[in-house]
């Protein structure tokens, strides 16, 4: 397995800790915050549906979509507007998870190229990172706003090799999302798993390269492999 030249990265809830919108996403579902998982899932879901059926629609949009749907679903009253309050602006000001920083550090320190892969827009990534203070820690930032085409569709992971010109076995792609490193590995490119708090990986998808509790032991793990 060759060193990879590029690691890119999934953002929402593998560099971005997404309890902090419970509050918000709770408030719009009458209180229901053990429905936060299936408002998320039903998102990433129907981003799919897009993919599959040749359309494309912002991810905010999708978001105020399937939040109403969970919402219908619960025989819960929720209007456009108040569904879109409870996702937009919480959503652009996560925090990121308390690794985050030093293992990215970490992994800059090493000489890696570290490029953020995200199923946002560019503008929705862009103010995510200003107020989490990841900015710095990145050399790209890459949106499937720009392919519109969504993760894990093979032709993302492949579009965005392409814009590091670089080959799919020569890159990493981090996530907590099972789904997200099963179209990765299926793609060529090398993955890592990282378990974050009740995320476990898809058991029929190809096995990542590196399964992680977070990215301090990427950086620890990735440093041992290249002192080997």
């Amino acid at each position: 397995m060759v060193k990879p030249k590029v690691i890119f990265f999934d953002v929402n809830e593998t560099l971005l800790d997404l309890e902090s919108m419970q509050d918000s996403v709770a408030k719009a579902l009458g209180g229901r915050k053990d429905l936060l998982p299936l408002w998320f899932s039903t998102m990433l879901h129907h981003s799919l549906v897009d993919s599959a059926t040749g359309q494309y629609h912002p991810f905010g949009d999708i978001g105020t979509a399937a939040l109403m749907m969970v919402a219908e679903a619960n025989g819960i009253a929720l209007t456009e507007a108040d569904a879109r309050a409870a996702i937009v602006t919480p959503m652009l000001q996560l925090p990121p998870h308390p690794d985050v920083v030093k293992g990215l550090q970490a992994l800059k320190d090493q000489g890696y190229t570290l490029v953020s892969l995200t199923n946002s827009t560019n503008k929705g990534v862009q103010t995510q990172f200003e107020n989490a203070g990841l900015t710095e820690l990145f050399d790209r930032r890459l949106s499937i706003e720009d392919i519109q085409i969504y993760k894990p569709h093979l032709q993302t992971y492949e579009w965005a090799a392409k814009q590091l010109d670089v080959n799919l076995d020569e890159t990493l792609m981090v996530a907590a999302h099972g789904w997200d490193v099963a179209g990765a590995k299926a793609a060529g490119m090398q993955t890592a798993f990282v378990a974050r708090p009740g995320k476990v990986m898809y058991p029929l998808g190809m096995k990542p390269d590196y399964v992680v509790s977070d990215l301090v032991e990427l950086a620890e793990t990735l440093k041992k492999s290249d002192n080997e």
